[in-house]
């Protein structure tokens, strides 16, 4: 089976880089969407690169689309991925945790890699070979930095709830003092990412075209099911709209190839 490669290179091969836009804490910012993706030795692909794209706008689709991203930093000389939930707020990545998170805290002020995947489909081709998926991906690196200002701090942890449930932040309380020193948020800046794509049917071999065996693409998607109350809650307290809505629905499908029946 043919290993598909996503976006981004070696990040050890080519020069960091690190400067970083703060966003404006407190406000609703948006990525400008109008300006290209960077282009840096770390940025630019090197195999498939017809699968790249150039435009911010499609980072931002996939930053809209995805929920959980992966952390990379060194540690001690070794590599450690951490997945976790983000948001984002103009041209910035948040990421939260546990203040005693040990990845987070040294991911401040190093050079890190955060990665973001959509799985749209399993393609499967007439030879093992040539059978692979189509993915919208994207890769971004930076210099992390620890949020310790009190109003970006707050911007971020709702840009992070809001991202992961539309509308959860008016509907909770908010976190206490003591929650939000319990809580590590660090900024990660857009302004170095790559972007990569594949949206295709298989790529049989001429010669295994007749061979017949089924090929085609298997269309993938996240769907909500029915929210399941808490059986702590008292009194009347109903499912509010902004949970209701996402019952059967898909998060960030492709354009255009939401599965069946949705």
């Amino acid at each position: 089976m043919t290993l598909t490669v996503l976006a981004g290179n070696d990040p050890l091969s080519a020069p960091p880089r690190t400067e970083g836009l703060r966003p404006c804490p407190g406000t609703v910012c948006t990525m400008n969407a109008d300006l290209p993706l960077s282009t840096t030795p770390r940025t630019t692909l090197h195999r498939l690169r017809e699968r790249g794209r150039i435009d911010r706008g499609d980072l931002k689709a996939i930053l809209d689309a995805g929920m959980i991203c992966h952390l990379g930093v060194v540690i001690d000389g070794a590599p450690v991925v951490l997945p976790t939930g983000y948001g984002w707020l103009e041209e910035t990545l948040y990421l939260h945790g546990s203040s005693a998170n040990r990845s987070l805290l040294m991911a401040a002020d190093q050079q890190v890699c955060v990665t973001i995947t959509l799985l749209d489909g399993l393609v499967c081709a007439r030879s093992v070979f040539n059978h692979s998926m189509n993915y919208r991906s994207a890769v971004i690196f930076g210099v992390a930095r620890l949020v310790n200002e009190a109003d970006e701090k707050l911007a971020a942890l709702r840009a992070v709830t809001d991202h992961l449930v539309p509308g959860r932040w008016d509907h909770a309380r908010e976190p206490t003092r003591k929650e939000l020193a319990a809580t590590a948020v660090i900024a990660v800046p857009l302004d170095e990412a790559s972007v990569k794509v594949r949206a295709d049917g298989p790529h049989d071999d001429p010669e295994d075209l007749d061979s017949g065996f089924w090929a085609g693409v298997l269309p993938a998607a996240l769907t909500f099911g029915q929210a399941e109350p808490d059986p702590a809650l008292t009194g009347d307290v109903r499912v509010p709209e902004h949970i209701s809505a996402l019952a059967g629905r898909v998060r960030g499908a492709a354009p255009g190839h939401a599965p069946a029946g949705h």
